[in-house]
């Protein structure tokens, strides 16, 4: 692909074991794909290899749009920078007092160290009522003084966390402004501006997180663009946020922690786009890359939004984020028995390197990849992602044959393919935790495999959760790369009202609305992207008097001309419609509160036409299968036949057991099962019975 007259978009995404790229030419609808081992030294330098493997100079990319997984592996690994925390007096512990939960649900016994140790916690003086009311000033040359005694403490960057600051900010700002003044970079955050709302643990929580992240990102970010710069780039890097938008990289640099999620929720915005286009607007999404499995549920075309989470015990995140379960079932997840004689999938697993033990780097313990590579799933002369150019079956089977066959008394082939029923059944367990546990009913909805793996176990989780069907999409393992290239930008701000509905003051609250709308606007206009148009979306947190949990209410309005045009009556309305619909009934007589306030900007980008993926047909050729391969499906071989995925035109029906391979991933078709080549390209798979 040439880029010197063409303007190439390009998404990226970067995981355990490959670095995805997606490329679409807007010129005329070119795409391409490459996938290749990510670099966990430098993820950067996995990037800049994913896309010289298809371009030879980067100066014809307009846009590249990156998931990353920097931020996730500092918190999940502890590796972030040596953080400090300036706190009002009496307020130091907050962070080890948490919720007054703990570690281990049963028992008395557990350990918890918070991410910033104590002797790097300081107090100042200063206090803000929960009113707003500012009872005590901060005296900025104390909190410069406290500053200082972090640095010398060896603190990189600094998280400033007031009392009651989300209902006045004075006091934080000026201690932040004194802070900046000596601090010797910019990784200084303010808990008000990144979580202005009520209880004050996830507030301290959240920015200190954002703090012990600033220093790891923001360098990570300014390799990756020195490198690109390097390589002739000149165009614009965004990066995808946790809620599946995406930001301008200074706006990643100074909140960081709003990528806690960034690439699971590229492949989410995928899954909705790809579904919504081909006619499934329930899907559950299946991403399997080589360390964990990640799932998602679409109802109605809509990704569910969660206002919190938990990366580690202690670790919570209070920042809008698509809904992603996550366990560990990858590709690259070992297989072991434990003492009690039980087999077990993960959640260790080999990664990118060693990887499986049929990549010969090393590893000696089976894994779920080899397991598929014994069964004949996985073609050893065919491995993908460039990093070998075969796989060594024989040396699988030993591996399974020492950890995982005699243990156990069983030959070989039955051993791996109770690996993979083990890590099947994890898989549906989460399924079922988004969907039966959720009040879904599962015959309503389609899997969506991607990722590397995904797409070789989606025969199982049909039968096994009962599933309608399974929509497999083009490249299903760069789908989160192609999510990062059609994800809106998206900026969400949330700020505590803590108002009873009959005496709020409606045009305050249209000004804040307007106000914070026009600010996220502004935002958009600095990221120099181009869009094809704005919307704005505004829910209340609301509830009963007395009430511990709120429930999100989305008002029906337009911000135009300055104003949104609320009313206390749409309010009133709004609420009772969602309540009713929440719970089935109103409480009657009981006063209503207005919590929080969210507004949220989208930026809509161009998105483009998913039919173009799609061979057309004549009408007349048909598919031919390439050959032949023997299977082990449910105890025994089968012949499966073979077939190159990409060149399948629309409306192609392959009958299972048949072993479909394509550079990004490989996918294999059940005995009872049967695929059907749609007009965007996808495969759509249905038992044969329905068919």
């Amino acid at each position: 692909m040439s880029p010197q007259d063409r303007k190439t978009v390009v998404g990226v995404d970067v995981g355990g074991t490959y670095t995805d790229v997606f490329f679409l030419n807007e010129a005329d609808g070119a795409c391409d794909v490459a996938k290749v081992p990510t670099t966990r030294g430098d993820q950067s330098q996995g990037i800049r290899n994913g896309i010289q493997q298809r371009l030879d100079h980067l100066g014809g990319i307009s846009t590249i749009v990156h998931g990353t997984t920097v931020g996730t592996n500092a918190l999940l690994e502890r590796k972030g920078a040596r953080c400090g925390v300036i706190t009002t007096k009496g307020f130091r512990d907050v962070l080890e007092m948490r919720r007054r939960d703990r570690p281990q649900t049963w028992g008395l016994w557990g350990k918890f160290e918070p991410i910033v140790p104590r002797d790097l916690r300081v107090e100042v003086d200063e206090r803000v009522l929960s009113d707003g009311t500012l009872l005590e000033q901060v005296d900025p040359n104390q909190v410069q003084a406290a500053a200082r005694l972090l640095l010398e403490r060896g603190a990189e960057s600094v998280c400033v966390f007031f009392i009651n600051s989300y209902a006045n900010q004075e006091n934080e700002r000026a201690a932040v402004q004194a802070v900046r003044e000596i601090w010797p970079s910019e990784h200084v955050t303010a808990s008000s501006e990144i979580l202005p709302e009520v209880r004050e643990f996830e507030r301290a929580s959240t920015a200190s997180l954002n703090a012990y992240l600033q220093p790891p990102v923001g360098d990570y970010l300014e390799r990756l663009e020195a490198g690109l710069r390097d390589g002739g780039f000149g165009g614009q890097v965004l990066i995808v946020q946790s809620n599946g938008g995406v930001m301008a990289v200074e706006t990643a640099r100074r909140f960081p922690v709003r990528t806690a999620l960034s690439g699971p929720a590229a492949g989410v915005i995928a899954a909705a786009h790809i579904a919504g286009s081909a006619g499934f607007p329930n899907v559950i999404t299946c991403d399997m890359g080589g360390t964990s499995f990640d799932v998602s549920l679409i109802a109605d075309g809509k990704s569910a939004l969660f206002p919190q989470t938990s990366i580690d015990f202690g670790m919570v995140i209070r920042t809008p984020m698509i809904e992603i379960t996550t366990i560990g079932a990858g590709g690259g997840s070992i297989a072991w028995v434990d003492r009690g004689g039980l087999l077990q999938v993960g959640p260790e697993s080999a990664g990118s390197d060693p990887g499986p033990v049929c990549y010969g780097l090393g590893n000696d313990r089976p894994t779920v990849t080899d397991a598929n590579v014994v069964m004949g799933r996985i073609n050893a002369e065919r491995p993908i992602g460039g990093k070998l150019d075969r796989l060594d079956v024989e040396a699988s089977k030993a591996a399974i044959l020492k950890h995982v066959a005699e243990p156990l008394g069983l030959d070989v082939m039955s051993a791996a393919e109770a690996i993979i029923r083990v890590a099947n059944a994890k898989m549906a367990g989460a399924i079922r935790l988004v969907s039966v546990e959720r009040g879904h009913d599962p015959k309503n909805f389609s899997a969506m495999p991607f990722g590397g793996g995904g797409a070789l176990h989606t025969g199982a989780l049909i039968k096994d959760v009962g599933l309608k069907s399974a929509l497999v999409p083009r490249y299903p393992g760069v789908t989160s790369a192609l999510g990062c290239v059609i994800a809106d930008m998206r900026h969400d701000r949330v700020m505590t009202i803590s108002q009873m509905l009959e005496d709020l003051d409606v045009p305050a609250l249209d000004r804040q609305m307007s106000e914070t709308a026009a600010a996220g606007q502004e935002l958009l206009n600095a990221a120099d992207v181009v869009f094809e148009g704005t919307e704005y979306l505004f829910e209340l947190d609301m509830h009963y008097l007395g009430q511990t949990h709120t429930v999100s209410v989305s008002l029906p309005l337009k911000f135009e001309g300055g104003t949104t045009g609320v009313t206390g009556e749409i309010i009133r309305t709004t609420f009772e419609d969602t309540y009713r619909q929440t719970y089935g009934r109103l409480l009657d007589g009981i006063a209503i509160r207005i919590m929080n306030l969210r507004v949220t900007v989208v930026g809509k980008r161009p998105k483009f036409d998913l039919s173009i993926l799609a061979p057309k047909t004549d009408g007349k050729s048909r598919a031919k299968p390439t050959g032949t391969r023997e299977v082990w499906a449910d105890g025994t071989w089968h012949e499966a036949a073979t077939y190159e995925r990409l060149v399948l035109p629309e409306g192609t029906r392959v009958p299972g057991p048949a072993i479909l391979e394509q550079p990004d991933t490989t996918i294999f078709i059940d005995p009872d099962l049967e695929g059907l080549v749609d007009g965007f390209g996808n495969l759509v798979i249905t038992r044969k019975e329905e068919g």
